[in-house]
């Protein structure tokens, strides 16, 4: 079989793999529902006991967060010296961090937005699923066409 025709495997990852590779980066999205429409917002996190932990202020993604809808969160990675990515998505429930003790755990945390303001507010997503894959990255080789390396028309 040559290499156009082969397609390597999906790895499904452990819950335990999960979270080994959610510690490895700090940069994920964070998904809810705002009012009639999904969005998406990138942010910085941090694993603590089983949950994914960021701070905000006060605002659409505070508020949404919060909200009686669900929230996912993915976060993925690259091994350049493996050539293999990974994806993990949590979904779950998020929830103000608002217990003294909880709080002064949380602020130990590394967590360092890169947007300058206001971001007093902690949130915990809570998981109810996990999942997570590893596969290898396609060669760009694979994907070419006759028409790649072409010029392309000005938009102008």
């Amino acid at each position: 079989m040559d290499d156009h025709n082969s397609v390597p495997a999906v790895v499904e990852l452990s819950g335990s793999a999960c979270w080994a590779l959610l510690r490895t980066t700090s940069i994920g999205r964070l998904a809810i529902w705002l009012g009639d429409h999904p969005d998406i917002f990138p942010l910085n996190y941090a694993v603590d006991h089983g949950t994914i932990v960021f701070r905000t202020g006060i605002g659409t993604k505070f508020s949404a967060s919060l909200s009686d809808w669900p929230v996912a969160f993915e976060a993925d990675g690259y091994d350049a010296d493996e050539a293999e990515a990974w994806s993990v998505v949590v979904k779950g429930n998020a929830e103000e961090v608002l217990k003294r003790q909880d709080m002064m755990d949380t602020l130990d945390l590394p967590l360092h937005p890169w947007q300058a303001g206001i971001k007093d507010r902690f949130i915990r997503i809570i998981p109810t699923a996990l999942s997570g894959r590893r596969f290898a990255v396609a060669s760009p080789d694979v994907w070419q066409t006759p028409l790649s390396g072409g010029r392309r028309s000005s938009i102008d």
